[in-house]
């Protein structure tokens, strides 16, 4: 079993009395395994353009480049970069014998520029040495650029030297498997020694990939696929529940916000734009970018024409153009301009033709910068914060309709069978006059009378 001296996360609350759970007090269990992480590796490498395929030897080369552009870049972003360096410098000795500026212009966009010299600087290095890599960390370490990591991932993929490299993908599963609870950066020397203590003789390289692999496919920052990975029995967080909550990590607060304001000068004519070099030391040292202003927190927009590199009728664009540095996010507020043809570029400064400016080392903030120029948009509207409230559905416009056809509402349908109205019996007529019905004398009947009513039976005479 592997002691140590890092404290390990428990399900209980930490006693301030009681010292805190390590390593080696931990219950027993199976510990991680090189054979079965390779196992899993020769099923499910992933293919990528830097890697060789099983069987090949790897090139140092592309080992080492891609090793350094992967430095705190996502793979995806690295991909179309990667092809595009091996395309313009095929080897080591293109890249070394190339200027500075054409290193600078086919990295720009992938950041942290400070890379890309120390690349530029690596590579003479090298080539100085007949374009031999040495193959060995302690050898590695020495040249412009390399650190611990890439020298233990140099040394182990393309030498096949037992070194352990420690990425951040490394860093999540050790600190997972053995529930390191010392947060991060503190706990980077005890979490490499963890992984040497596992690297194998036989096949380093496939070791070292396939830690890789494993964190950037299954133990993931969060959701890990807990239940596809080779180490799942020997990983103490997952048995306490708590893969999610590793590495520990103490939060670092960001810098304020800074403000500041960017001037592009665009050429009539030619389209040119107005371009000038950075500083060598400092944030994106040597790089292109158009004429601005200082970049502070109480950077104060409405003077921002005190800035401006030339006269010219400025218009200010709508909207901002915002990035995020390491240290703290930025916001610029962007001034476009159209100037004659034969305006002279300020000292220290060039006119850049449009269809150039892919050739200028633009670093990713300024090439926005130009985007927004070209094509400015507003500012987006802020979402509301919480639930939405629900809205009563809209009525149509009686005015956009046709005027309904009036029609007699129906008659209701009565809820019992109706019953006629009685109707008034007329009143009874006054029996005629018999005066007025006979002429001449009367003459009196001495035969009994019939009775009038029909309902009488037959042979039936009323009395009188």
């Amino acid at each position: 079993m592997i002691a140590t001296g890092l404290r390990l996360c428990s399900a209980d609350p930490v006693d301030p009395i009681m010292p805190p759970r390590t390593v080696t007090d931990h219950p027993a269990g199976p510990e991680p395994r090189a054979d079965d992480l390779l196992a899993w590796y020769d099923r499910h490498r992933r293919v990528l353009p830097w890697r060789a395929l099983a069987g090949e030897v790897p090139d140092p080369y592309r080992v080492w480049l891609s090793e350094v552009m992967l430095q705190q870049t996502t793979i995806a972003a690295v991909k179309p970069y990667f092809e595009r360096f091996l395309t313009r410098f095929p080897d080591i000795f293109a890249l070394a014998e190339a200027p500075e500026e054409a290193v600078m212009a086919t990295w720009a966009g992938l950041g942290y520029y400070s890379r890309a010299r120390n690349l530029h600087a690596c590579a003479k290095a090298v080539a100085a040495a007949g374009g031999r890599f040495p193959d060995t960390a302690e050898g590695l370490r020495k040249l412009p650029g390399i650190g611990a990591y890439t020298a233990g991932a140099i040394a182990a993929i393309a030498f096949d030297r037992a070194e352990a490299a420690v990425d951040g993908n490394v860093e999540r599963v050790l600190s997972r498997a053995y529930a390191v609870e010392a947060p991060l950066p503190g706990s980077r020397p005890e979490i490499r020694r963890l992984t040497q203590a596992l690297v194998p003789d036989e096949r380093p390289g496939d070791f070292a990939q396939a830690l890789m692999d494993l964190g950037a496919t299954i133990c993931t920052p969060k959701r890990p696929a807990c239940a596809l990975c080779p180490w799942m029995l020997p990983c103490r967080a997952r048995a306490l529940g708590t893969q999610e909550a590793f590495p520990r990590k103490i939060k670092v607060a960001k810098g304020a916000l800074h403000r500041g304001a960017a001037f592009v000068a665009i050429r009539s004519g030619d389209e040119a734009v107005l371009l000038r070099t950075r500083e060598p030391e400092g944030l994106l040292g040597n790089m292109a970018e158009p004429p601005g202003s200082a970049w502070e927190p109480d950077y104060d927009v409405a003077g921002a024409l005190l800035d401006a590199p030339l006269d010219a009728r400025w218009k200010r664009l709508p909207g901002l153009v915002r990035h995020g540095f390491t240290h703290f996010p930025l916001e610029l507020t962007v001034f476009a301009a159209r100037v004659a043809l034969s305006t002279p570029a300020p000292a220290g400064m060039r006119f850049t033709p449009r269809s150039a400016l892919d050739e200028e080392p633009l670093p990713g903030l300024m090439r926005k910068v130009l985007a927004h120029a070209f094509d400015p948009k507003p500012e987006p509207e802020k979402k509301p914060r919480g639930r939405p409230k629900k809205e009563p559905p809209s009525m149509p416009l009686l005015a956009a309709m046709e005027a309904p056809v009036s029609m007699p509402d129906p008659e209701p349908r009565p809820r019992i069978r109706a019953v006629p109205k009685p109707q008034p019996k007329p009143a009874p007529m006054p029996p005629p006059d018999v005066d007025d019905l006979l002429e001449g004398e009367v003459e009196l009947s001495t035969a009994p009378v019939r009775a009038r009513s029909s309902a009488r039976r037959p042979g039936s005479v009323r009395k009188r």
